[in-house]
């Protein structure tokens, strides 16, 4: 006789709508590379960014590109190309050659396009972290594995190799945790059938999945240049909020009459993280509030489907309490064994900030001497943040959820 699941101990699993993929997880799996015409003149600027850049002619040729409509632009692959390529060209109109001549109009041929978009894919209109990391990669080899040298990025900023280091190493920590993600359906169900043998195992997963994440992390020493990171690429992923140099904003010409405010890429828009704090009961709210502000704003710059998840994990069964109510010794070491290898990773993560930003931020104003220390700019992540503040806070609350022992 078949037994069917009362409503409250139906199997809890992760949607389609969802749009996780079974082996990339919140990345994009094989984005499209090309769009079809009219679109594809897009695409001819974004893939030659730096050279239009150097040549001084980027401007110009944004200038002159027709406006097209997007009722064109069928099918979610397209819609995220195109997203990304127009991200590309925005960053590159604004900043040019991140030589402080910023422009603070982006003129309506690209802005009513990219608004549009924007709107329907639920981002916004600014180059976002499901753009240049979870919608910009290819295999070299389609057969091949996911490997960084079987890969490569769609489009570059100027900077050389930098921008594929950046994008393909955080893609790379990204497929690495995802794994991960496959398992929280048995953990929610382990807690509401009680199986905590289920639940040990596997969370043991978990802690293995970012436990990988965080060797595939040291891969970006190899691939990422810090002086180069922090004097190139980190100008084209700027935002334009808390921003002195758009201190207004950038206005969206034939779209808004007043300029808008909008952060730039930056980790914090990552899914994947966000979704085992919800996991495994780290309250971020309860740090500063700055930070779990700002992780919650970060949340509106990740794609609508991905947000749902993460709301559809709150409203899942609480892994600490169900943890903390058993009292078995052995079940809480192996919580706090998958909540220590998060400690692990944004402890790195602090690392990569002070070699990439924090140090090559001192050695430039020492060049300057102008000022007697770095500015707050230059201290300050893509997303405008204080960004070791942040990323102290955010590691703090992460401790902080470990269980006391005894």
């Amino acid at each position: 006789m078949v037994h069917e699941a009362s409503p409250v101990e139906s199997p809890w699993k992760i949607c389609e709508e969802h749009r996780i993929d079974e082996d990339v997880g919140f990345a994009l799996p094989n984005p499209l590379e090309e769009l079809p015409h009219p679109f594809d003149a897009w695409i001819s600027i974004a893939k030659n960014l730096t050279a239009l850049i150097e040549n001084g002619e980027l401007r110009a040729e944004v200038e002159k590109l027709p406006m097209f409509s997007i009722d064109d632009l069928q099918g979610h692959k397209s819609q995220r190309l195109a997203h990304l390529v127009l991200g590309y060209i925005t960053m590159a109109y604004v900043w040019d050659r991140g030589d402080g001549d910023v422009r603070k109009v982006l003129p309506s041929n690209i802005a009513v396009p990219y608004c549009k978009l924007s709107e329907k894919l639920g981002l916004p209109p600014i180059l976002v972290y499901a753009d240049c990391v979870l919608a910009n990669w290819k295999k070299k080899d389609p057969s091949g594995p996911m490997t960084y040298e079987n890969m490569d990025i769609l489009f570059s900023f100027p900077g050389g190799d930098c921008s594929k280091g950046f994008f393909l190493v955080s893609l790379l920590v990204e497929i690495a945790a995802a794994s991960a993600i496959k398992v929280i359906p048995t953990i929610f169900n382990a807690v509401q059938h009680q199986e905590q043998d289920t639940l040990k195992k596997a969370l043991s997963d978990i802690t293995s999945c970012l436990k990988k994440a965080l060797e595939v992390f040291h891969q970006i020493h190899e691939y990422v240049d810090p002086n180069l990171f922090f004097n190139v690429l980190r100008i084209y992923l700027s935002g334009w909020k808390g921003n002195p140099q758009l201190p207004e904003g950038l206005l969206y010409e034939g779209v808004w009459d007043t300029p808008k405010k909008f952060a730039g890429g930056s980790a914090a828009q990552s899914s994947i993280f966000q979704c085992f704090d919800v996991l495994l009961g780290v309250q971020q709210s309860a740090g500063e509030a700055s930070a779990a502000e700002f992780l919650q704003e970060m949340r509106t710059y990740m794609p609508p489907a991905h947000q749902n998840f993460l709301l559809s994990l709150e409203s899942g069964p609480s892994v600490r309490e169900f943890v903390l109510s058993k009292g078995d010794t052995s079940l809480q070491a192996t919580y706090n064994e998958c909540v220590n290898a998060m400690v692990s990773l944004r402890s790195y993560h602090l690392q990569i900030v002070t070699k990439y930003i924090v140090i090559p931020a001192h050695q430039q104003s020492k060049k300057n001497q102008t000022s007697q220390e770095p500015s707050d700019q230059e201290n300050k992540g893509t997303g405008g943040t204080d960004l070791m503040r942040f990323l102290k806070s955010v590691r703090g609350t992460t401790e902080k959820a470990l269980l006391k022992e005894g």
